[in-house]
């Protein structure tokens, strides 16, 4: 019986690695973790870039968990913008460039809530923070209430660092104002081998 048990055990590891190695070779350029494949949760949500072209892949967000409002709205063809600077501590020096976008803000310098609050008064709908480390490609942060009583009336939802550099970077780079998105975008009944994640990262 010992023996039956042991033979199953080994047919499934085997069957198990096989079933990593064909995932690798379709996406050969991935990070692999289990983090990044079986992690969801209930409340992510995902979002699109549609331009540039170079970033024009499907993002996995963390909403925050208890603070701001639920993605609820689906914005479409909606402008992603860069904070400056980019923790929106205090009110951005662009302004007037994130009435009616998504703020994209950085970790760090201030609270969650205070990051919302000041992309809300900015005039921003929503507001993505991005972690600061940009090597970041699997930890996803619990954003939480920082207990100040103040309460941002706008969905926000935590990015990836390595999403976030590279967008950012690229942003920078093709001295763009904005990339353009969808968010969210529904992707329940889609195999997650045909999900169109960025090059450097797997779910």
């Amino acid at each position: 019986m010992l023996e039956k048990i042991v033979v199953v055990c080994l047919i499934i590891h085997t069957f198990l690695r096989t079933i990593v190695s064909v995932e690798q070779n379709i996406f050969p350029y991935a990070v692999w973790n289990e983090a990044t494949i079986y992690d969801f949760i209930e409340d992510d949500i995902f979002f699109e870039v549609l331009y540039p072209e170079e970033l024009s892949y499907t993002y996995r967000l963390r909403q925050a968990k208890d603070f701001g409002v639920p993605f609820t709205r689906v914005f479409r063809g909606v402008r992603l913008v860069l904070c400056d600077p980019l923790p929106c501590c205090s009110l951005p020096y662009n302004t007037l460039d994130l009435r009616g976008t998504v703020a994209l803000v950085a970790r760090g310098e201030c609270s969650f809530v205070s990051k919302a609050i000041t992309a809300e008064q900015a005039g921003a709908v929503a507001v993505i923070v991005m972690d600061n480390n940009p090597e970041n490609d699997e930890l996803y942060v619990e954003m939480v209430d920082d207990k100040t009583s103040r309460h941002p009336t706008i969905p926000a939802a935590f990015l990836l660092g390595r999403s976030g550099y590279m967008i950012a970077k690229t942003l920078v780079q093709r001295r763009e104002e904005a990339a353009v998105i969808n968010i969210p975008v529904n992707l329940t009944s889609v195999p997650i081998h045909k999900l169109n994640q960025p090059p450097w990262i797997v779910w």
